[in-house]
Parts: structure tokens; C-alpha cells; sequence
């Protein structure tokens, strides 16, 4: 099964999320903030990264931005978690490269269904 970089700044968030991408049969790898997401992205490339948008240290967009930056990770399928949905918030994220993004409080079914998506375009490594 898919290998998963969760980022998320919030311990419940990661956990719920995790717990139940689990349960699903996905490998979830976990991150604080946007710094440690890039390293973790850079060093075990996951299939796919689940990335919130408001962090510290780097927020989700500006890691976003470094990971399409990077030819070792720029394939690398991002959805973004955002509680952001004011208009023009979905092209901010989309601009900033990330290939989805979900609403919070996260739809699961929505979400597994994007996952599922960008998993089956990816390019084989």
C-alpha cells in the first residue's frame, strides 16, 4: 500500500488522521511543520503528502513550494489540509503547486477519493 507523509502542527489532527489511514492500510509517516515535511520528503519519498496549510517554522505552502522546487520531489502528489475556504483560497494553494487540496473538518470519504486519484496518475518511480 501507499506510503503517506502526513504534516500536520496539531498532535489530534495527526492522530485522527493517521488512525484511520491506518486502518485503511496505508503506511503514514508523520510531520510537525513544513521544514521537517521537506526533510522527511527528501529522505523517505512518500507516495503522496497530506500537507496543512497554517504551520510553524514553514507553513504548508511555502514547503509545498520547495518540495516542486526540488527535481528529486516535484512529482510527489500534495494535498493540502486547509480551514482556509474564502474565495481564492483554492488558487493560492493550487498555485503554490500543491495538486488537491481537502476542507477542514476533513471529509474522509472525499479525501481517501482525491488520494486515490493522484495515487493512480502518479508516475511510477
Amino acid at each position: 500500500m501507499a506510503r503517506i507523509l502526513l504534516v500536520d502542527d496539531e498532535e489530534m489532527n495527526r492522530d485522527f488522521l493517521q488512525r484511520r489511514l491506518q486502518k485503511r492500510g496505508y503506511e503514514v509517516l508523520t510531520a510537525v511543520d513544513g521544514a521537517e515535511a521537506c526533510a522527511k520528503t527528501r529522505e523517505v519519498r512518500p507516495d503522496l503528502v497530506l500537507m496543512d496549510v497554517m504551520m510553524p517554522v514553514l507553513d504548508g505552502l511555502q514547503a509545498t513550494r520547495s518540495l516542486k522546487a526540488d527535481p528529486a520531489t516535484q512529482a510527489i502528489p500534495v494535498i493540502a489540509l486547509t480551514a482556509l475556504a474564502m474565495d481564492g483560497d483554492r488558487d493560492k494553494v493550487l498555485e503554490a503547486g500543491c495538486n488537491d487540496y481537502a476542507t477542514k473538518p476533513i471529509d474522509f470519504p472525499v479525501l481517501l477519493e482525491k488520494m486515490q486519484t493522484l495515487l493512480n496518475q502518479k508516475a511510477p518511480s
